[in-house]
């Protein structure tokens, strides 16, 4: 995931903005990481590059 695209990006359960923790880069590429709604505290995970947006409940285990 680029670091710019945290502009676009919101909470897709409150629209709220997120708080980006970054645990691994490659280059400019945040590739291991989550993303966290400033609202509602959910915690969206950052796999391979990835944002998974999906609420907690439909994800798969």
């Amino acid at each position: 995931m680029r670091p710019d695209l945290m502009e676009l990006l919101c909470c897709p359960l409150d629209h709220a903005d997120l708080a980006l923790e970054v645990r691994k880069k490659t280059g400019e590429e945040i590739v291991d990481g989550t993303l966290t709604c400033t609202k509602c505290k959910t915690v969206f995970p950052i796999d391979d590059g990835i944002p998974n947006l999906l609420p907690p409940e439909d994800r798969d285990p």
